[in-house]
């Protein structure tokens, strides 16, 4: 039952959190880099730059299927879980990481969200990248500089972010 109602306060704040809106026209002035803030012991403010720059072990490349006829596409980018354990994220006690979410961001106004478990616990985590490439060159401009994805999601999406300019750890619940 107590799970029950837990799932019920994340899927209520998450509604809240995130807005009904669209992501497709890029913005005027794209991010150039991307915060991580939030429930972290240390920010850390990210460009194409340091991302590339990273251990060769830490950049994951990735092939996503073809949508709509389109052609497979394949990035380059780092893992969310990676940026997270450099950052640090905040842990008061072992039930902590239940009640955490991680919110990416557009410069646009887009979100989406992420849980604690799926990053850390669950294979799909593997998969969700913050990207710097696509088909051995930087991603277009309708894409902006950094992009966030999740390429387990039967549907990539609803969860790729375009013009990637924050993720934020936040406690939803006490």
């Amino acid at each position: 039952m107590r799970r029950f109602a837990c799932l019920t306060l994340l899927c209520a704040a998450l509604s809240a959190a995130i807005p009904a809106l669209s992501h497709g026209v890029p913005p005027a002035t794209p991010a150039r880099s991307v915060l991580v803030k939030g429930a972290v012991e240390r920010s850390l403010t990210l460009d194409v730059a340091a991302l590339r720059a990273r251990d060769p072990a830490q950049i994951v490349s990735l092939r996503l299927p073809a949508k709509n006829g389109g052609a497979v596409s394949d990035v380059r980018g780092v893992r969310l879980r990676a940026l997270l354990d450099e950052a640090k994220i905040v842990v008061r006690d072992h039930n902590t990481v239940k009640k955490l979410a991680i919110i990416a961001g557009a410069t646009d106004g887009y979100q989406v969200v992420f849980s604690w478990n799926e990053l850390f616990n669950a294979k799909a985590g593997d998969n969700v990248l913050v990207l710097f490439e696509r088909d051995g060159h930087p991603l277009a401009a309708g894409e902006g500089p950094l992009a966030l994805i999740a390429g387990d999601d039967l549907r990539t999406g609803p969860r790729h972010v375009k013009w990637l300019q924050s993720i934020e750890v936040r406690q939803i619940v006490d």
